[in-house]
């Protein structure tokens, strides 16, 4: 008997000894005058045992039968199961099987089979705490998560995740790279399905901010932006850089969330291939997900824009360069060379910069000074500039020393006036 029983027996004994009336031991109870005469006659007849259910002590009639609970643990033994925990086990057992028990039901389960061991909570230390902002499409957390998705069962794929501060409302998608081109690809589909938001919250990786080298090498001057970052800017889009992990811990959560219940659900439905685990992503996941885990905005306007009348996805979300035209109207790019051809030219192009637009569908387009130009490759290379003409000097001493006196020994000839004698016998 429990102290809460021992204090409700006292005040049955007082009503039944006549010392308070039962209108006052039903205040101080809780229940009704009614409630108070029964238990009155009840403790007449059986005792102190009156104030205790009748229930303690056997079987609860809503009690699993034991064939369900053995045919529970044999599944969760599953190495498929290995690692569930008591909360995603027990909606496993619903979905697979149809045994409808609660998380604690399930986890007394697993701990009497030994799946599971009590573990003790510990203090963590906090980041302070920040309102959810209002709108729906007002501020969305960017962020991929590098994890072993597949558990080894195929090739190595990233999660790219962007969730809605405001509503926790998440769109995410599997890449092959943590690369420019495929997180411009997660954006394209974002902006398909819900416009553009008035901001992203992302990290300083290398995707959005330039590097510590070339902050160095551009000190004192406007730093560069990167594809993303750009892409972002014309597209009237803002974005807020995190100092720390803890700064977007909505992302952050999201993504532990997933490492648990996104890596078990892919390992069920074994996929192996990006096409399999998109197709369970976007099937099932996301929409439980949305479904479950999203909470209603403060304020029901979609802070979502639809996109410009000059806004063209697939010039703003590509690679853009910057490039010289030469006097020959042909441009240089990724070690290819590009003639503009003959009706696109135009006065005064030479020597001034083309953007040139490298599309995620691999081809390319060249605009200059707002409009489009058409430039073909060159498939020979252009002719070397013919050399100017030389005249040969004719010169004996070209090439080295002049060979004429090479038969002439000055040393075994006759002295100079030797020679006058010789030549004027008279003198």
């Amino acid at each position: 008997m429990g102290q809460r029983e021992r204090d409700r027996l006292k005040v049955l004994h007082e009503a039944e000894k006549q010392l308070i009336t039962q209108r006052q031991a039903a205040e101080q109870l809780g229940i009704t005058e009614r409630q108070v005469r029964r238990l009155i006659a009840r403790l007449r007849t059986v005792g102190d045992r009156a104030v205790v259910h009748g229930l303690r002590g056997r079987t609860s009639n809503r009690r699993i039968d034991e064939k369900l609970q053995k045919r529970a643990i044999a599944e969760l033994r599953n190495a498929e199961c290995r690692d569930f925990g008591p909360t995603y086990a027990a909606e496993h057992l619903s979905k697979r099987l149809g045994i409808q028990a609660g998380k604690d039901t399930v986890r007394q389960w697993m701990i009497g089979a030994g799946l599971w061991r009590r573990r003790k909570r510990e203090c963590v230390e906090l980041h302070p705490w920040r309102r959810r902002r209002a709108c729906f499409g007002e501020l969305v957390q960017w962020d991929t998560s590098v994890h072993d998705w597949l558990e080894g069962r195929g090739e190595r794929i990233y999660l790219v995740a962007m969730i809605d501060d405001a509503t926790s409302h998440l769109f995410a998608r599997f890449v092959r790279h943590d690369s420019t081109e495929e997180n411009l690809r997660v954006l394209w589909q974002y902006l398909e399905s819900y416009g553009r938001p008035l901001e992203f919250y992302t990290d300083k990786a290398g995707l959005f901010e330039v590097t510590p080298k070339l902050q160095d090498k551009w000190e004192g001057q406007q730093l560069p932006l990167t594809q993303v970052t750009r892409a972002l800017v014309e597209l009237g889009i803002g974005r807020i850089s995190a100092h720390s992990p803890q700064a977007k811990g909505r992302v952050e959560r999201c993504f532990a969330t997933a490492q648990d219940r996104l890596v078990k659900g892919l390992r069920w439905r074994r996929a192996h291939t990006l096409a399999q685990a998109n197709q369970y992503l976007e099937s099932e996941f996301l929409p439980e997900w949305n479904q479950r885990f999203t909470v209603t905005a403060d304020n029901p306007t979609n802070a979502h824009r639809p996109l410009g009348a000059g806004q063209q996805l697939a010039a703003i979300l590509s690679r853009v360069e910057q490039r010289t035209i030469a006097n020959d109207y042909t441009l240089q790019f990724r070690g290819q060379r590009y003639q503009i051809l003959k009706a696109s030219m135009q006065v005064g192009m030479r020597g001034e910069k083309i953007r040139v637009e490298a599309r995620l569908d691999g081809s390319l387009a060249f605009r200059y000074q707002g409009q489009y130009v058409t430039a073909v490759l060159c498939t020979e290379p252009p002719p070397e500039p013919e050399k100017a003409f030389k005249p040969i000097r004719k010169d004996h001493n070209r090439g080295g020393r002049s060979r004429w006196m090479r038969e002439f020994h000055l040393q075994d000839s006759p002295a100079v006036w030797q020679n006058l004698r010789a030549a004027n016998p008279s003198n």
